[in-house]
């Protein structure tokens, strides 16, 4: 199995998880790896913006005294978007339903970001 199936494969079973609408593993810089955002959403924009509000939060924190955080959380009234990190050289990034309960999504997000991990080495 190549790198690309791997990565496809962790995001496609988040698919599973009640409430998660796409999921994205992006660089640090924002970048776009792979994805299972659909068309309406832009990927590359999803992933650029949520890869700045995360590497601003580490900044905040960092400045702080606070160190880096292991996750961002952004909520409005149409859902929620997480952005934790996947290792030294990547990000996975969850878009949800306005509802989802996010004990059970955080819980796989970590078990899948440390796949991630794994498999980009």
């Amino acid at each position: 199995m190549t790198t690309t199936e791997m990565l496809e494969k962790i995001l496609n079973d988040l698919k599973y998880i009640g409430g998660i609408e796409a999921s994205a593993v992006a660089s640090r810089d924002g970048l776009l790896i792979s994805s299972t955002v659909p068309r309406k959403f832009h990927a590359d924009t999803f992933v650029a913006m949520a890869a700045t509000m995360l590497g601003a939060a580490e900044t905040a924190t960092t400045e702080l005294g606070k160190g880096i955080p292991e996750r961002i959380i952004v909520e409005s009234k149409h859902g929620k978007i997480i952005a934790t990190g996947a290792g030294p050289k990547a990000l996975l990034l969850v878009m949800t339903e306005p509802n989802a309960s996010l004990g059970l999504i955080l819980v796989e997000v970590v078990k899948a970001s440390e796949k991630i991990k794994e498999v980009l080495g």
